[in-house]
């Protein structure tokens, strides 16, 4: 009961955040057809809403993208002035030409601003001249503590808690001698299952060695995944720099992990007419790049798809309003229950596309280690 109500919260607060960060677009449209003057209301108002019309692929792209703040919510206040709830990050940039400069990104005010010779612009930071302009005569290496960064180092920091405390509890007897308790209970049957399921039947005998990787890959991405759905949250695991890393460190696994007959079986297959060998040969060796590229495309298409899809059925909400503010209304609770249903199952899609990037390395570093039965029941040892 608790975990369900706990999931019906993330939900609510999902999709009343959306509604939020959307209704600031409306407000600006409006006030921007009031502010229009009589003598140039024509040309005021098709200038205002080409200005202030919600933009979906805009707004979504915005979201799913790196940032330098966590940005929950807007609103425009009695004043007409709009109010952001952010969470400002570290800027850290460097310039052979400027030096080291540390700042805040608060003092960028939303991009509105220049600050230490600096301007943001479309989440990325570029150096400006002293009328404001970019100058391209200046090279700025950015090194900033983006919403990416830090909520990966979060994930990295409750990873490190949670494996940390369990092993302190199995030092100690708990979960060995006595039945394990508490959140232990919950965690041990996933490391069993990686154990029993992943780790055992694609490796077989040494999956002994690979198990500490294996469990972390696994929790490392789960973590990431289940925190990318907190509203105002990065999507971490949606970004292809984060899939590229993970997906790299493990073609250097599986490399370290081949022997001479994998090495034989790509250039110069066993069994198989000269001819063949020569065709095969391009074939195996693209092979070995492939596996870690579909390990990369595979996590980041998955977690970013779910994403833009419940952002589109929360923008129909408003691009059915910008028509009639009373089909908006209308067509918000199907809106939301469809986005309120993906997003249920990107809570699964979470669980598995941590199983499935673990499974397939798993199978990946199996096929390096290689079952050579058969090569020992043609040409047995003497």
């Amino acid at each position: 009961m608790g975990s369900n109500g706990f999931k019906s919260f993330l939900v609510a607060a999902f999709s009343l955040f959306l509604v939020f960060a959307g209704q600031s677009a409306f407000s600006q449209h409006e006030g921007g057809h009031e502010a229009a003057p009589a003598e140039q209301h024509e040309a005021g108002e098709h200038g205002a809403a080409a200005e202030s019309a919600f933009n979906p692929g805009e707004a979504i792209l915005h979201h799913i993208a790196d940032s330098h703040e966590f940005h929950f919510f807007s609103f425009k206040k009695s004043d007409g002035s709009e109010f952001h709830a952010t969470l400002p990050l570290p800027v850290l940039v460097y310039s052979p030409q400027r030096g080291f400069s540390a700042f805040m990104s608060s003092n960028f005010h939303h991009g509105h601003e220049v600050y230490n010779g600096y301007k943001l612009e479309h989440d990325k930071i570029v150096p400006v001249d002293a009328n404001g302009n970019v100058d391209e005569s200046v090279k700025v290496f950015d090194f900033s503590i983006t919403k990416n960064v830090s909520q990966m180092l979060l994930a990295l920091i409750v990873l490190v808690l949670i494996l940390t405390s369990l092993a302190k509890k199995y030092l100690k007897g708990e979960g060995v001698t006595s039945a394990p308790k508490g959140f232990q209970n919950a965690v041990e049957p996933v490391i069993t299952f990686v154990r029993d399921d992943i780790a055992k039947p694609n490796l077989g005998p040494k999956y002994k060695k690979y198990l500490p990787y294996l469990l972390t890959v696994f929790f490392f991405i789960l973590i990431n995944n289940i925190f990318g759905l907190l509203p105002g949250a990065a999507n971490v695991t949606g970004n292809i720099a984060f899939t590229a890393v993970m997906g790299i460190i493990s073609f250097f696994v599986i490399l370290f992990s081949t022997n001479k007959h994998y090495w034989e079986h790509v250039f110069w297959f066993p069994g198989v007419p000269l001819p063949v060998k020569i065709l095969m040969i391009p074939v195996e060796l693209l092979g070995v790049f492939t596996k870690p590229f579909a390990l990369i495309v595979r996590l980041f298409a998955n977690m970013t798809a779910g994403h833009i899809i419940i952002l589109s059925f929360i923008s129909l909400i408003f691009i059915f309003g910008e028509m009639s503010k009373g089909a908006g209304y209308a067509f918000s609770p199907v809106s939301i229950a469809f986005a309120v249903f993906i997003y249920v199952i990107e809570i699964l899609v979470a669980f598995i596309q941590a199983y499935i990037f673990t499974n397939l390395t798993a199978v990946f570093i199996g096929g390096a280690i290689g079952d050579h039965h058969y090569e020992e029941d043609v040409h047995p040892h003497h």
